[in-house]
């Protein structure tokens, strides 16, 4: 086993701060990766402070993680010494179920392992994530990443990117759809991105006028204001699909009037109780409210290739690893544009 630095926090209450903690020796089907980059998801956050009251300490955080190979295990042929990688939100599954079959790692019927707070297979105890020099993982959950795009700006691909991605994909978002992007934030502006990248004309709906000017920026066509009674009514009735990235609990009955016969609304942001929902905007118009989360190793990669195709990257803000507390606090008043990542190199410091 490697000793190796990172970051942690020890309770619900604590700041993260220096930690050593241990990886496994480098097994048979293992790659071992140096960390240069890690993003900061607001499930981190939730983690560090207990908020879904299941986490373990001590917790380190990271589940965007960009690297390079240092070390594989002998029964592995695709990932080589040197090779840019990225690991997502989970390290491993049982890869026997049905659902693994069919490339949905994420529904495992054991239960994904997740990258840090799952159970550790190997070491015992849970998972250690990407806030530290360096993680081993299996094969079949390192990712290629494409050399062409930025190296930092991809590091939120691996969670931000295949949550916005995947609801798209499943759903078969096409050309000249319309398309409206519910919220601007970390995984609004990815989806304003790949909606725009898809050929959909893409409407941001958002509460705040002044994030208009950005929305547009990023591949918006139109942006609605929500509070503007005028403007929800004009829009009604008209669109093919709803991305709704809205993290906390709302009201989801004027969003589904916004929704064409037959189109859905898919949540990809609240995981919370929701507000009291009216079964009539549903019954009436044989819409559909669907929820997401992540996506599986085959689909997530099928995301960073068509990054690569089409130049798409997250907005990111770069920090040192000793500036992540400041970081929470920012992100809990969205106060970034639109994704913090951490250059691990600032560990070494």
């Amino acid at each position: 086993m490697a000793n190796i630095k990172a970051y942690a926090a020890h309770d619900s209450e604590a700041d993260l701060e220096p930690h050593n903690i241990e990886r496994r020796n480098t097994k048979d089907d293992d790659v071992k990766i140096e960390i240069t980059y890690c993003g900061v998801c607001h499930s981190d956050i939730h983690q560090v402070r207990n908020d879904w009251n299941n986490s373990q300490y001590p917790v380190v955080p990271g589940h965007e993680i960009i690297g390079r190979v240092t070390e594989t295990g002998k029964n592995v042929e695709h990932f080589k010494e040197g090779q840019l990688v990225g690991v997502g939100c989970m390290v491993d599954s049982c890869q026997h179920c049905k659902h693994c079959k069919n490339d949905l790692e994420q529904f495992c019927e054991e239960g994904a392992v997740m990258t840090y707070n799952g159970p550790d297979k190997h070491l015992g105890g849970h998972t250690l994530g990407g806030y530290s020099e360096q993680i081993i993982v299996n094969k079949e959950f390192v990712l290629d990443i494409p050399d062409n795009i930025d190296t930092k700006a991809a590091a939120p691909l691996l969670c931000a990117g295949i949550t916005t991605w995947s609801p798209l994909s499943h759903w078969n978002v096409q050309k000249d759809d319309k398309v409206g992007v519910i919220g601007l934030g970390g995984l609004g502006h990815m989806g304003v991105k790949f909606a725009d990248a898809l050929g959909a004309e893409v409407v941001m709906i958002t509460r705040s006028p002044e994030k208009a000017d950005d929305a547009k920026r990023l591949g918006a066509d139109e942006v609605l204001i929500s509070t503007d009674q005028e403007q929800m009514s004009e829009h009604q009735g008209s669109f093919d699909f709803l991305l709704n990235t809205i993290p906390v609990g709302h009201d989801l009955d004027p969003y589904i009037q916004l929704l064409s016969i037959d189109a859905t609304m898919v949540l990809v942001g609240a995981i919370e109780p929701l507000e009291e929902m009216h079964g009539g905007g549903l019954i009436g118009g044989r819409k559909r409210v669907a929820g997401s989360v992540i996506g599986g190793i085959k689909e997530t990669q099928e995301m960073l290739d068509f990054c690569g195709e089409n130049d798409i990257t997250c907005d990111v803000e770069m920090i040192d690893i000793q500036n992540i507390n400041e970081a929470y606090e920012r992100v809990v008043n969205s106060d970034v544009k639109y994704r913090f990542v951490i250059d691990m190199q600032s560990l070494k410091k």
